[in-house]
C-alpha cells in the first residue's frame, strides 16, 4: 500500500464517520472528524484545497440558500397537511350527523 492509498482511506473514512456522527446527532464529533478529513485532504492536494478555501464563502452562501429553501418548502408542506387534516375533520362531522 502506497502513501497515497492510506491517506485516501483515512480521508474517506473520516468524512464517512463525520456523516454518520452528524446523522446520529453527535455534532461535535462530526465536526472533529470532518476536520481530520479536511486536514488529510489539504496535505494531499494543497493547491486544490487552497482554491476551495478561497471560494468557501460562496459555497457557504449557496448552501445557506439551499437550506433556507428546503426549510420553507417543508413549512409549506406542513401547513398544507394541517389544512388537509382540518378539511377531512370537518367533512367527517357532517357525515356523522343524523338527519
Amino acid at each position: 500500500m502506497s502513501q497515497t492509498d492510506w491517506k485516501k482511506i483515512l480521508m474517506f473514512g473520516a468524512f464517512g464517520a463525520a456523516a454518520y456522527f452528524l446523522v446520529s446527532g453527535k455534532r461535535s464529533a462530526s465536526m472533529a472528524t470532518a476536520g481530520v478529513g479536511l486536514a488529510v485532504l489539504a496535505s494531499e492536494h494543497p493547491d486544490q484545497f487552497e482554491k476551495i478555501w478561497n471560494q468557501a464563502p460562496e459555497y457557504l452562501d449557496r448552501g445557506h440558500r439551499i437550506v433556507n429553501g428546503i426549510q420553507s418548502l417543508v413549512e409549506r408542506i406542513s401547513e398544507h397537511a394541517q389544512n388537509w387534516q382540518q378539511m377531512r375533520g370537518r367533512s367527517g362531522e357532517f357525515q356523522n350527523k343524523p338527519y
